[in-house]
Parts: structure tokens; C-alpha cells; sequence
């Protein structure tokens, strides 16, 4: 079963979504279950992972009403503001929607490059490790390092990086990338999304060439059992079509066992998010 791990719907509003700039204009517009149904038959993807897009506990009911109304989302990763005081009582709320699998927050987009150290942060992760939901962290590479010490903190929450901690892959930084990443592998709790890398990259001059040495650090450091494939649709539109972006991941697997290359397809997803296989 192929589970794309990582896409994104949402009902366009120019403030709401005001981090789409100019140069993202093609996904000014809808991207519903409809139209991601279509992309999936023509691509061979079984199922998804929704993940939020907007941090308000709207997004996350938003996303688990289309989870309920279409089986081939099979999980939700949604927000909620794991500082508040209330964070207990939310989580309560929450475990009893089967599709909701864990929760992200935009830290990439925080000024303070410690947020995640944070105690009021923390003590929302403590909650979520108690009532077993995941973690998706989503970084620049400029907070890698509060997230080496982060994941150090929690050896028992399973933690995914999204987008492999999106490097500079445009300007052709990878060395500092590199170091913190290879060292966050070392937590055998912490996973990683090979998605959102064209977007990193030049949209218009990306090549595979460019993202291969970041592909390979990645695989090299956590190893095809703790990686999974994701697409960032409809995000990634802006760079190329959804088929380009499967084809960098199923070219760069083509030598790799077949049970490794249903690992990073799927297998791996349906394990760390606790999925429904059934389609």
C-alpha cells in the first residue's frame, strides 16, 4: 500500500493563507479531497496523511470532518496550542476521533529559535506522549539545534521531521544541515519526511542532481525503516507536478529491497500513525 504521508487541504483565504506569496500563486485557489482523489488514481497512491495547514483547533475539526467523509484519508495530523493550560483536558477531547494521530505546530515560523525548549511547550509534549499521539516537527535548519535537544527529552514520543528539516537546498547549504541531522538519527524515536524538497530548491531550475546529496545523508542516517514518503501537495505544485515529485523518491529506492521500498512507501506511515490499511 503506497500512503502519501504528507499533503494539505484547505478553502483558499487570501489572509488566512497570506503565507502564500506571489510566487506561489498556482495554489491560490481550493485543494479538496476531490482533487486529490483524481492526482492519487493517476499516481498510484493509496491513502494520506492530512496534516494542518492553519493553527486553530477549526483546522483540526476541518480536516477529521473530511477524514470522516473520505476513506482514503487515513489520518490527521492537527493543531492544537500545546502551551495552554487546558492542554489536558483538549487532548481528552480529542482521543476519542480514531483518525486524529497526532499534531504539529508551526515552529519554523516562530522568532525564537529555542521554542521548542520551551517549559510550557514541553510540558504539551509530555501530554502528548501520554496519550500517544505523534509529533510532526517542522524546521529550518537554523533550529536543528533545539531540536537535537528536544527529541533528547522525550525518548519515548514518536517524532517525525517534516520535509527533512528543509535545507537550503537553492543556495547549496548542506554541511551545517548535515552535522544536527545525522545526530537527531541517533534517537531511534524520531523519523523523517522525504518531502517538500523541490520547493527548497529553485522552482523553475531544480534538478534531482541537487537533491540526491540530501537524499542520501537522510537515508544514510536514519535508514529505510524510519523514513516515509510524502508529498507536500498541493504546496509542492508550485515547483513541479505531483508525479515528479513521487518519481525523486521511487528513482532514488530503485535499487533497495522490495521490502524496503514498501517501507518507505507506505509501510513505514501506516506504523508510525497507527493507520487503517483498509482502503
Amino acid at each position: 500500500m503506497t500512503i502519501d504521508s504528507h499533503q494539505h487541504f484547505w478553502k483558499y483565504e487570501p489572509i488566512k493563507h497570506d503565507w502564500i506569496d506571489d510566487d506561489m500563486a498556482i495554489i491560490r485557489r481550493d485543494f479538496m479531497p476531490s482533487d486529490l482523489k483524481e492526482v492519487y488514481a493517476k499516481n498510484g497512491v493509496d491513502g494520506c496523511v492530512a496534516v494542518q495547514a492553519d493553527q486553530t483547533l477549526a483546522e483540526t475539526d476541518f480536516l477529521l470532518d473530511l477524514a470522516s467523509k473520505n476513506d482514503f484519508i487515513k489520518g490527521v495530523v492537527g493543531w492544537t496550542d500545546l502551551r495552554g493550560n487546558d492542554i489536558e483536558t483538549v487532548l481528552e477531547k480529542y482521543t476519542s476521533f480514531e483518525r486524529l494521530k497526532g499534531f504539529r505546530h508551526v515552529v519554523q515560523g516562530e522568532p525564537d529559535h529555542n521554542f521548542l525548549l520551551r517549559p510550557n511547550f514541553l510540558r504539551g509534549i509530555k501530554a502528548l506522549e501520554k496519550h500517544q499521539f505523534t509529533y510532526d516537527i517542522l524546521v529550518f535548519p537554523h533550529q536543528l539545534g533545539a531540536v537535537l535537544e528536544f527529541v533528547k527529552r522525550f525518548p519515548n514520543q514518536k517524532f517525525v521531521i517534516d520535509h527533512i528539516a528543509k535545507p537550503y537546498i537553492k543556495d547549496g547549504f548542506f554541511y551545517g544541515w548535515a552535522t544536527l541531522m545525522k545526530e537527531i538519527a541517533k534517537c531511534e524515536n524520531v523519523y523523517c519526511k522525504v518531502s517538500g524538497m523541490i520547493t527548497e530548491a529553485d522552482y523553475k531550475l531544480w534538478t534531482e542532481a541537487q537533491i540526491q546529496p540530501y537524499l542520501n545523508l537522510v537515508f544514510n542516517a536514519f535508514g529505510t525503516k524510519r523514513i516515509m514518503f510524502g508529498s507536500d501537495w498541493p504546496v509542492c505544485l508550485v515547483a513541479g507536478k505531483y508525479a515528479q515529485v513521487k518519481a525523486i523518491i521511487t528513482a532514488f529506492i530503485t535499487n533497495l529491497s522490495e521490502n524496503e521500498k514498501e517501507a518507505v512507501m507506505g509501510k513505514n506511515a501506516i506504523q508510525f500513525y497507527n493507520l487503517q490499511q483498509t482502503n
